[in-house]
């Protein structure tokens, strides 16, 4: 190959690459990080079930106005708000390991 066919052959690839938009772009400002909404999910979870034990405990002993419903209600939204983050974990992770998997 001589030096002028080089030289052609970079300048197509310069060009090509100029209009190529970047595999990764900066986040957006303003957008929520990945992260942060996941540490909010599980924030919201943990409250959930912390404020159903509190109804659970309170009715146990007496010492709450909670109803029987009102606990019961307060439990299972708290066992699928669990149940979801669980599920949302496990696609999380058959998706890295997806990704790891993959030929390079």
């Amino acid at each position: 190959m001589s030096d002028m066919e080089i030289n052609k052959v970079l300048s197509q690839m310069r060009a090509l690459s100029s209009q190529v938009a970047p595999v990764s772009r900066p986040p957006e400002p303003g957008a929520p990080e990945f992260g942060k909404l996941m540490q909010s999910a599980i924030s919201q979870v943990n409250q959930q079930q912390m404020q159903a034990n509190k109804l659970m405990t309170g009715f146990e002993t007496g010492t709450g106005d909670a109803s029987l419903a009102e606990v019961m209600v307060a439990m299972q939204k708290s066992s699928l708000s669990f149940q979801a983050m669980t599920e949302v974990r496990n696609r999380l992770i058959e998706a890295y390991q997806e990704i790891m998997n993959m030929p390079v």
